[in-house]
C-alpha cells in the first residue's frame, strides 16, 4: 500500500477537526492554477459560514462579510477645540461608503482598497471578493468617461469661461486641449517643461512651468510668456487685478495686465518663505500662501505686506482654500485645519481634522443639493468627500496614483488628474428621493 501516497492526498484534503492546522483554502486552487505537492492548504472550500462557526466555536467573520454595521468601529472626528464654532460637530458617524444596509442584520462590507486583479481585468472571485471592484464608495457620485493621453502626472487642469474646452497640464511637459463635447483631445503642445500648475481667468489660461509663466487668451489667441521666476512655477492665483506665482525658490512673483500694451508688467516681489511655496489662494481682500517651510503667510492686498505667519502645520502646506469666513489648509502632517478670523484680526485654528496619510490636495464644491462639499486628496490614492462643516464622510474616489489635481467645472461636473497621466470626469449625482429611500 502507498500509505505515504495517502496521507499526501489525506493532506490536500485537510486533517481532522480535532487539528486546526492550516485550515485555510489554497488561493491558487481557487485560481485554478495550484501547482504545489503537497500543498499545505486545503483544496476544498470551508463549509457554510453558520456550520464554521458552530463547529469551530468562534464568531469569525467569513470572508466578504461583516457583522452588523453598529459592531463597525466609527470615525472620531477629533474635535477637541471649545470653540462656538460649529466645524466637525454634527458628525453623522459610519465614515466611508462601500455597503448600506439600514439594520437589515448581516450586510456585505468591502474592504475599502481597491482589488489589484479586478484593476487588471482578472479578479476569479467576483462578487465574493473582500476588495472593491470599483472606483468609488458611497452613492454620491458618478464617473463619466476618462480621458487619457499623458504619460506622467497631471499637475493641473484648466476650464476657461466661455471655452468648450478643458485643458490639462501634466510632467511629461505637455498641455492637453480636449473638446467638452466629445470628449476628444482637439491638440498638445508641448512646452519643453514639467507643468508645475494650471490657472484659468476668465478667457485665460496660464501655465506654470521652470523660470516662466504661459499665458494664453483662447478668445484672441494671445500667447505671452511671463519671466522672473527662479525654477518651477507650482501655484497661480488672480487676486485684486494681479496675477501672483508661487515658485521655487520661495518668492512670490506679482504681474499687472497691461491692457493698451496687451502685456503683463511686473508689479511686485513677495519674499518671506523660506523654501518654494506651492500654493496660493485669495479671500477676504488677503493672499494666503503655503510652503514646503511649513508655514503659512497671510499677504495684505493693498500693501502686499505680510501681516501674520501661521505655523500650526508640522509639514508641508500642500494646499490651502477659501470658504466663507474661514481658511482651510491641508498638510503632509495628516491634518486639515480650519482657521477663523479673532477680533483681533487674526487667524486662529477652530478645529482640526485628522487623517490617517498625508493630504495633497483641497478642493470645494457643493452638491446637487447646493450643499457645501469639500474633496481632499490623500497620498494613499484616494479622494475624500466630506460634507462642511460636520466633516462628515460622503463617500471615496481611488485612483492607481495619487491624485495631485481636482477642478470644479460646471453643473455638478468635476475633474481629476493622478500620477498615471488619467483625467476622470466625475458628476455629482442628485440625492435620492423619500420614495426611493423608504423603497430600499
Amino acid at each position: 500500500m502507498d500509505l505515504e501516497g495517502n496521507k499526501r492526498v489525506f493532506q490536500r484534503l485537510g486533517p481532522s477537526s480535532t487539528d486546526t492546522r492550516n485550515q485555510k483554502v489554497c488561493f491558487n486552487w481557487r485560481a485554478g492554477k495550484c501547482d504545489r505537492f503537497p500543498c499545505p492548504y486545503l483544496h476544498r472550500e470551508l463549509p457554510p459560514p453558520q456550520q464554521q462557526s458552530a463547529r469551530n466555536g468562534t464568531s469569525k467573520r467569513p470572508h466578504g462579510f461583516a457583522a452588523d454595521e453598529q459592531q463597525m468601529p466609527r470615525r472620531n472626528p477629533n474635535f477637541s477645540n471649545t470653540s462656538s464654532s460649529s466645524w466637525g460637530r454634527g458628525y453623522g458617524g459610519g465614515g466611508g461608503g462601500g455597503g448600506g444596509g439600514g439594520g437589515r442584520g448581516i450586510v456585505l462590507k468591502k474592504t475599502e482598497k481597491i482589488c489589484n486583479y479586478w484593476v487588471q481585468g482578472n479578479c476569479s472571485y467576483g462578487d465574493r471578493c473582500r476588495y472593491l471592484h470599483s472606483w468609488t464608495t458611497g452613492d454620491c457620485f458618478s464617473m463619466l468617461t476618462q480621458l487619457e493621453g499623458h504619460q506622467e502626472l497631471v499637475s493641473g487642469i484648466a476650464m476657461p469661461s466661455g471655452s468648450d474646452k478643458l485643458y490639462t497640464g501634466s510632467k511629461d511637459k505637455n498641455v492637453m486641449v480636449w473638446d467638452c463635447q466629445s470628449g476628444q483631445c482637439a491638440g498638445v503642445i508641448n512646452l519643453g517643461g514639467e507643468v508645475g500648475c494650471m490657472l484659468s481667468e476668465g478667457p485665460w489660461v496660464f501655465v506654470g512651468v521652470p523660470n516662466v509663466v504661459k499665458a494664453w487668451n483662447t478668445q484672441t489667441s494671445m500667447d505671452l510668456s511671463l519671466n522672473g521666476p527662479v525654477g518651477q512655477v507650482y501655484a497661480l492665483v488672480v487676486g485684486n487685478d494681479l496675477l501672483f506665482a508661487g515658485t521655487q525658490d520661495g518668492t512670490i512673483l506679482a504681474w499687472r495686465f497691461n491692457a493698451v500694451e496687451n502685456r503683463f508688467d511686473p508689479a511686485a516681489t513677495l519674499k518671506g518663505h523660506t523654501l518654494a511655496v506651492v500654493t496660493l489662494v485669495v479671500g477676504a481682500n488677503r493672499l494666503y500662501s503655503g510652503s514646503m517651510d511649513q508655514s503659512i503667510k497671510v499677504w495684505s492686498l493693498e500693501t502686499l505686506q505680510c501681516v501674520q505667519t501661521l505655523s500650526e502645520h508640522s509639514s508641508v502646506v500642500m494646499s490651502v482654500l477659501c470658504w466663507d469666513q474661514f481658511l482651510l489648509s491641508c498638510s503632509l502632517d495628516k491634518t486639515i485645519k480650519v482657521w477663523v478670523a479673532t477680533e483681533s484680526g487674526n487667524l486662529e485654528v477652530t478645529y482640526t481634522h485628522t487623517e490617517e496619510h498625508g493630504l495633497l490636495t483641497l478642493c470645494g464644491m457643493h452638491d446637487s443639493e447646493a450643499k457645501p462639499v469639500l474633496l481632499c486628496s490623500c497620498n494613499d490614492n484616494s479622494v475624500r468627500a466630506y460634507d462642511l462643516p460636520s466633516f462628515s464622510e460622503r463617500g471615496k474616489i481611488f485612483a492607481k496614483q495619487e491624485v495631485r489635481s481636482i477642478q470644479v467645472g460646471p453643473g455638478g461636473l468635476f475633474f481629476t488628474g493622478d500620477g498615471t497621466g488619467k483625467v476622470r470626469v466625475w458628476k455629482w449625482l442628485a440625492e435620492p428621493t423619500a420614495s426611493t429611500a423608504t423603497a430600499r
